[in-house]
């Protein structure tokens, strides 16, 4: 695992609870999308937990400076200002991995933000893919060529896709079927994937259980064998 220091260059506080930092660190620090960092306030590294950062932006608008903005879950804020030195590492985790052959990606949020499929987009974009993004939150200014739909609309397009990208909390994944209009035991149409947003405090370091996730195998570990996850290997 690697580990350098990085430097919080800007903050903004949303009222959602996410925080989203811009964070100067090398390039090769900045994870895939779904991938994240354990991130810990330099001077206190070795009394606090670490906090997950997820990339949040589109991966080309990281700026001159080399800082890439990355966003926080509500449970694990940061309390650092611009200036802030913290020690980062990774990067951890599976992140998403998009199919080469794909013409049409559905981007799901159910969570209160979307932020942590926003790095998908040029990605897919990039491979002349058709992209459509289902949130009940509030966006920021995408490309034109992104649709946007409600989460509302999700069960009168679910055939509309063929492949899938989802962001789900941990406590939300038992109404995944029914909130894609999905009679029970039914499967989804198309290949598909899941981010699971969980409390990761151990960051894979101690395997504390906090972030289990049911699976056809047994339960796993978001924080080392996810976040993201292919979604037939779920308990759903």
């Amino acid at each position: 695992m690697k580990s350098v220091e990085g430097k919080v260059t800007e903050v903004q506080r949303l009222i959602d609870g996410f925080t989203t930092l811009k964070i100067s660190c090398p390039s090769k620090m900045v994870p895939a999308p779904g991938q994240y960092l354990a991130a810990n306030q330099l001077e206190t590294a070795g009394s606090v937990l670490a906090v997950s950062l997820f990339p949040t932006g589109f991966l080309s608008e990281a700026s001159v400076d080399g800082s890439t903005f990355f966003s926080t879950l509500p449970s694990e804020p940061v309390q650092g200002l611009p200036g802030t030195t913290l020690r980062l590492h990774g990067p951890l985790g599976r992140g998403f991995n998009l199919p080469k052959e794909i013409t049409r990606l559905a981007l799901v949020a159910f969570g209160k933000t979307p932020a942590r499929l926003l790095p998908l987009i040029p990605i897919a974009l990039a491979q002349g893919v058709d992209i459509a993004l289902f949130a009940q939150a509030a966006l920021p200014q995408l490309p034109t060529a992104v649709e946007i739909h409600p989460l509302s609309a999700l069960p009168e397009m679910i055939a509309w896709p063929d492949f899938a990208a989802f962001d789900v909390p941990l406590k939300s994944l038992s109404v995944l079927r029914s909130t894609l209009g999905l009679m029970p035991h039914a499967q989804l149409a198309c290949p598909a994937q899941v981010l699971i947003t969980s409390p990761m405090p151990c960051m894979a370091m101690a395997a504390c259980g906090v972030c289990a996730v049911p699976t056809r195998r047994g339960y796993k570990l978001a924080c080392k064998d996810g976040p993201v996850f292919d979604l037939n290997m779920l308990r759903w």
